[in-house]
């Protein structure tokens, strides 16, 4: 497995949900608000994880049906004991799926925090574009990696490399430069879709102390928690010191930090 992405561990739902899913779903929530659908659509959600936009969706939206695929069992479990909705439909499948979907069989089709981890992006929107209506909608949105748009997970990789200059390879802004207003609309263009509007979201993260911010990069699941975890014992504590030292802390003890997530949408024509 290539170095950029050997402490991949998606799997584990529980873990990811105390890594990112708590964080992810304030901005799904903003992204539904921002697309603006009206009632009673037909959605395909591709790579619903642990449910964070499945949940915004079925929430403002009186009367839809969501189709939401994931390639994860693990992911999966977690989306289904998170959202009890008979709207919802959760399916195994990735981005390689949509293929056995039959043209303009949906609403809307969207992809929350997911397009960076699909290796064929370009065929993975142009599928998105094939099963949506005339009219529809095609949106996704993906963390500002690039900007540092998660203040938390760029103080970790800062600390990293402080320690291990090798980490810096695995950090997101170097695996995902094209998570850029620039670089999504240039994707955008590359499949066929008519010029998209593209938005900043943002919406806080704040932990309540140093272990609420620190145990979830123990358990493994993501790149940085991988990492974490795949270090020697004393390497992992030099690590966390000098975490502990660097973030910014609240009088009551809290790390504020930020997020900012790129979010675009097109009108299928």
């Amino acid at each position: 497995m290539a170095t950029a992405s050997r402490h991949d561990a998606w799997a584990a739902g529980d873990s990811y949900d105390a890594y990112m899913g708590r964080w992810s779903r304030p901005i799904a929530g903003r992204f539904v608000d921002w697309l603006d659908m009206p009632e009673g659509l037909a959605w395909l959600e591709l790579g619903c994880g642990t449910g964070a936009l499945t949940e915004a969706i079925l929430r403002r939206s009186a009367h839809a049906h969501v189709l939401a695929l994931d390639p994860s069992e693990g992911f999966l479990a977690k989306a289904r004991k998170n959202v009890h909705d008979p709207r919802v439909e959760f399916r195994l499948g990735s981005a390689a799926d949509l293929a056995s979907l039959p043209r303009a069989c949906c609403d809307v089709a969207v992809a929350g925090l997911v397009l960076n981890f699909i290796p064929d992006r370009v065929p993975a929107l142009r599928e998105l574009k094939r099963i949506v209506r005339p009219g529809g909608t095609v949106g996704f949105y993906v963390w500002d990696y690039p900007g540092g748009g998660i203040a938390f997970m760029r103080a970790f990789w800062t600390a990293a490399v402080a320690l291990d200059p090798v980490a810096r390879e695995l950090a997101e802004d170097r695996r995902f430069p094209f998570c850029t207003r620039e670089g999504l609309a240039a994707l955008v263009e590359e499949a066929g879709l008519p010029a998209p509007e593209i938005a900043a979201i943002e919406s806080p993260s704040i932990f309540r102390n140093f272990d609420d911010y620190w145990t979830p990069f123990t358990l493994g699941a993501g790149p940085a928690p991988g990492y974490c975890a795949s270090l020697a014992p004393d390497a992992r504590e030099r690590l966390r010191a000098r975490l502990s030292e660097s973030l910014p802390r609240q009088s009551n003890d809290t790390i504020a930090l930020n997020t900012r997530a790129w979010a675009v949408k097109t009108q299928v024509a």
